[in-house]
């Protein structure tokens, strides 16, 4: 699949979405790093080069209330295809497992 974002560009979006949270909720570099248990120097890299271990940047979305929204933003949407051939394959999947009749007594 063929992306439309670097990962630069991720990087910088997700350390300037961070830092926007960080100061809505009035909370300075060090006092966001001491309650996300995370080092200072790790979240100063971050909000500067976006350079931070995925453990260290979940525990700043919890401090930000945030992880619940980042992980759900990941989970897979319906169904996605890459090709009409998947469209429909898997139509023809769905018209071969539909039951006309129980099997059970």
């Amino acid at each position: 699949m063929i992306s439309l974002i670097s990962v630069s560009k991720a990087q910088r979006k997700l350390r300037k979405y961070l830092k926007t949270r960080r100061l809505q909720q009035g909370l300075t570099q060090e006092g966001l790093a001491l309650r996300a248990g995370v080092s200072l120097a790790a979240l100063r890299q971050f909000e500067q080069k976006g350079l931070i271990s995925l453990e260290s940047f979940l525990k700043l979305l919890i401090v930000l209330d945030q992880l619940e929204a980042f992980v759900t933003a990941l989970e897979p949407s319906e169904e996605s295809f890459l090709s009409i051939d998947e469209v429909l394959k898997t139509d023809q999947k769905n018209q071969k497992k539909e039951r006309k009749r129980g099997w059970r007594t």
